[in-house]
């Protein structure tokens, strides 16, 4: 059994993700997410799908874009 990267859960269902070179081991999709996917800097939730990019930094949606200050992006086009 493997211990989970963000829990600490020694489960026999573990599974690996490779992110930058570096090897993470954890025992749920939930748990992955919260160690790997990045956050919007304006609502602070975590981006599970594609989100948005600007200046390096990474938005949820468009709304949170826009209440940063940051025009012309879309979430749909």
């Amino acid at each position: 059994m493997a211990s989970c990267h963000t829990c600490g859960n020694d489960y026999d269902k573990s599974f690996d993700v490779v992110h930058s070179g570096k090897k993470f081991t954890f025992d749920s999709f939930e748990c992955a997410i919260q160690a790997l996917a990045p956050t919007c800097v304006h609502c602070s939730c975590r981006i599970i799908g594609h989100g948005l990019e600007a200046n390096d930094k990474f938005y949820c949606c468009d709304h949170c874009a826009e209440k940063s200050g940051v025009k012309g992006l879309r979430d749909r086009i």
